[in-house]
Order: structure tokens, then C-alpha cells, then sequence
């Protein structure tokens, strides 16, 4: 650059059109600071500078110096050294939490990024976004929960494969999960168990149309002398637990579950990597720790202060709700079918043949029966045993004899006094 030239911000430039005016007296200093937006003090001081050094007077002093805060290239050598062997597929965020707790290291985010991005470590991901319509949170806390289940690979193959149930508030943002073996009736029925013990009843539960949520048939007959729709042993528990079920059309609409798993692929894979995670049990105990900080990093504070969550109404028992049930009728011989098992009622005084009862069968493999209320006794009746298979292909390689007709003889008693014989015999003996 050529030393008659000097290079200056349009904040400088802007100066440089204006404090030739105040020298000539053409501005007052109050004006001049006012239309540049400093003070009038800054104003003799920068007009002390042009008429010492001239136009290089309203450069800034410290362009072109060191910044005293620029970090030395070996503290990045040692910070990129110590990411590279221990957080290389870290975000820089997490990666910065990371150094400060495990190794004392103090580091910006942004500037993690930077060292990150010129080791080679870190690479800019851009993608197109598409845009959906934007919903407003709710207003209160427990107004309305998204629930729904995320499949991957949580301990990276040092154990089984799990699913996440997990359950977002939509107020607050504060998460809660647990994890399972699948998704399905038993998972959604226990965590959901777990999360009403835990915060109490929601208003309402926004899920997708897993076919455990939402079912496709056509009500049956009690239910539509009933006024009600059909529904999944889910919706059935929700309903008489008076907690609505709304179902999401796209997996965008419950956006802000979605948004949680990718926080918790993310994070909560690399935390449990590095306090050696390898079992369902572990993660979960590790799982109860992770989320309060969680929460406390990533909740938000209610528009509402009220908390709407519900507890839970006298008498009601939540293991006689978080069950399969279903209605059967009674046979003449007070048998009740149920799943292919049979169970016979011991005490028939209470309830009539061609009754219907309502049977339940618990997640721990009990089964109760009630009619009207009252708890019936039954036993289970449990099948013959089957014939032996050589047996019966012992019997089956027997040729079946066939039955000989029997005739009886001409002096028989029968044929003596039979009148219909009688001409037979006389048209013989001719």
C-alpha cells in the first residue's frame, strides 16, 4: 500500500467530511458531536489530532497493532491438540463445555470454532432449510406435552439398540425420557406412567399416528352405543385419565421434540461415551442425572406462571389403567376366553352366565376380571395335554379292517318267523 494512502472505516470517513467544517468555524463542536454521535470532548480531541497530524489524526490509533487479547499460537496448538484426541466429532459448544470441566481449558465458542475449523476438525455445514408455519408456544406449563419415541443407536454398538420415549413441555421446553427396548404399547404406557408420578396429569399430549397412538378400524358396537370413537389401549388410558390426545399431521409439527433428539443425539451420545455407558440400566440411571442439567441449559420460562399439571384424583389407580383391558362374555360353563387362555370364575354366585365382563391384563402378567365393580376369582384352565405324536402314527400305519356284513342262515330263529320270508324261501325250495 502506497503511504499517501490512507485506509479508513466509513465511521472515519464520515468524520473526515465533517471536522473540516468545526476548523473553519463553519460547526460548532456541540453540532459537530451531535451529527457524529460522540461527545463534545471527543471533539476537541479530534481536532487536536487533525491539526497535529492532519487526516491520519482520525485513524484509529490501534489499527494495524496486535490485539492484546489475540491468543497465542501455542495455547491454540495445545487446545487444538487436546479436541483432536478427545472431542473430534464435538460441536464446538459442547466441545468448549467439555474442556472448561474435564480440563480446565477456557475457551470461547466462537473462537473454538475457528481453531477447530483451521485444524481441519470442524467443518461448516450449511443446508437449505424448508420453512413450515411457525406455532406460538403455549402459555403455561403442563398445558400440553409432545411426546414421541427416537430409534438410534444411543451407546455407538457398545450395547443394545434402545429407543428414547421422550416427553418435551411446550411452554418450557424441559424434557423427560426414559429408555426402552422398542416402541410400543408397553413403553409408551410405563414412561407415561413414570412422567405423571413425577410432574403430575397434563392437559394434553401431542403425539404422532404410531399405530400404538391412533388406530384405523371402525368402532364396534359398545362404542358406538357409547357416543366414542375407536381407539388404542393409549387413547383409552389417556381418556379416562381426562387427558386429551391430539395427533400431529408431519413430523414438523411436533417440532420442538424433534429439535430435543437432535440436542440429545448429539449430546447426551458423547456424555454417556465418556462415563462408559454400555447398558439400558446404566443409561437410564445416567439418563435421571443428564436431565435436570439439561433442563436448567436448554428450558425456558413459561409465558404463565400457573402450573397446570394436575394430581392425580383420589382412588384412581394407575396400574388398573396402564393395562390391556377388553369386555368378554361368560360361557354356560363360567369360562372367560381372553388371548387364547381360558380362566375359569370360582365364584359363579355373583355373576350370571352370557355376562359380560371387563378383564384386564397387567404389564406383570397378572390378570384381574370385574363385573359391575366387584373383582371376580378365577384360575386359569390350561390345556390337555396332547396325544403322543408316535402314537398316532402308530394307530394311523394300522390297516383299517373292514366290517363283514353278517347274513344270518335259513334256521335262524329270525328267518322262521319272519312272514316277509316265507315266499323267498317256498320260491327255493322250488
Amino acid at each position: 500500500m502506497r503511504e499517501d494512502i490512507i485506509a479508513m472505516s466509513t465511521q472515519e470517513v464520515k468524520r473526515l467530511k465533517i471536522m473540516p467544517k468545526v476548523l473553519d468555524r463553519q460547526l460548532t463542536q456541540a453540532k459537530a458531536g451531535e451529527v457524529l454521535g460522540i461527545s463534545e470532548r471527543q471533539v476537541r480531541r479530534l481536532v487536536k489530532r487533525i491539526r497535529e497530524q492532519g487526516a491520519k489524526g482520525l485513524v484509529h490509533r490501534n489499527r494495524g497493532r496486535p490485539s492484546p487479547h489475540k491468543m497465542p499460537k501455542e495455547r491454540e496448538n495445545v487446545i487444538g491438540l487436546v479436541v483432536e484426541e478427545n472431542y473430534h466429532d464435538f460441536g464446538p459448544t459442547l466441545a468448549s463445555e467439555k474442556l472448561w470441566e474435564r480440563h480446565g481449558i477456557k475457551v470461547g465458542r466462537e473462537k473454538l470454532r475457528q481453531i477447530m475449523i483451521s485444524k481441519g476438525i470442524w467443518r461448516v455445514r450449511r443446508k437449505k432449510r424448508e420453512v413450515h408455519q411457525w406455532r406460538e408456544r403455549k402459555h403455561y406449563y403442563g398445558e400440553m406435552i409432545q411426546m414421541d419415541g427416537s430409534h438410534h443407536d444411543w451407546l455407538e454398538g457398545r450395547g443394545p439398540e434402545m429407543v428414547l420415549m421422550g416427553y418435551v413441555d411446550d411452554a418450557t421446553g424441559r424434557a423427560y425420557g426414559r429408555f426402552y427396548d422398542y416402541e410400543g404399547l408397553y413403553p409408551a404406557m410405563d414412561s407415561f406412567e413414570r412422567y405423571i408420578r413425577h410432574y403430575g396429569l397434563p392437559v394434553s399430549v401431542y403425539l404422532d399416528k404410531h399405530s400404538t397412538y391412533k388406530t384405523m378400524r371402525q368402532p364396534d358396537l359398545d362404542e358406538l352405543l357409547r357416543g366414542e370413537t375407536a381407539a388404542t389401549q393409549y387413547e383409552r388410558a389417556c381418556r379416562e385419565l381426562g387427558v386429551e390426545v391430539i395427533h400431529a399431521h408431519s413430523p414438523q409439527a411436533k417440532g420442538r421434540i424433534e429439535r430435543a433428539f437432535g440436542t440429545l443425539q448429539d449430546r447426551l451420545i458423547k456424555e454417556m461415551r465418556l462415563a462408559s455407558i454400555s447398558t439400558k440400566e446404566e443409561a437410564n440411571e445416567f439418563l435421571e442425572r443428564y436431565l435436570p442439567i439439561y433442563n436448567k441449559r436448554f428450558g425456558k420460562e413459561p409465558l404463565r406462571e400457573a402450573d397446570l399439571h394436575r394430581s392425580l384424583p383420589r382412588g384412581v389407580r394407575l396400574r388398573d389403567i396402564f393395562c390391556i383391558q377388553g369386555k368378554r362374555t361368560i360361557t354356560n360353563g363360567y369360562i372367560v376366553k381372553w388371548r387364547g387362555r381360558m380362566f375359569l370364575i370360582e365364584n359363579p354366585t355373583i355373576v350370571q352366565r352370557r355376562r359380560k365382563v371387563e378383564i384386564r391384563e397387567h404389564f406383570d402378567g397378572a390378570i384381574t376380571i370385574k363385573f359391575k365393580g366387584r373383582y371376580l376369582k378365577h384360575k386359569e384352565i390350561k390345556d390337555q395335554k396332547p396325544v403322543i405324536e408316535q402314537e398316532v402314527k402308530k394307530e394311523a400305519a394300522e390297516p383299517v379292517k373292514k366290517k363283514s356284513k353278517y347274513i344270518p342262515p335259513a334256521d335262524h330263529p329270525w328267518r322262521r318267523h319272519n312272514p316277509s320270508l316265507h315266499h323267498n324261501c317256498y320260491l327255493e325250495r322250488i
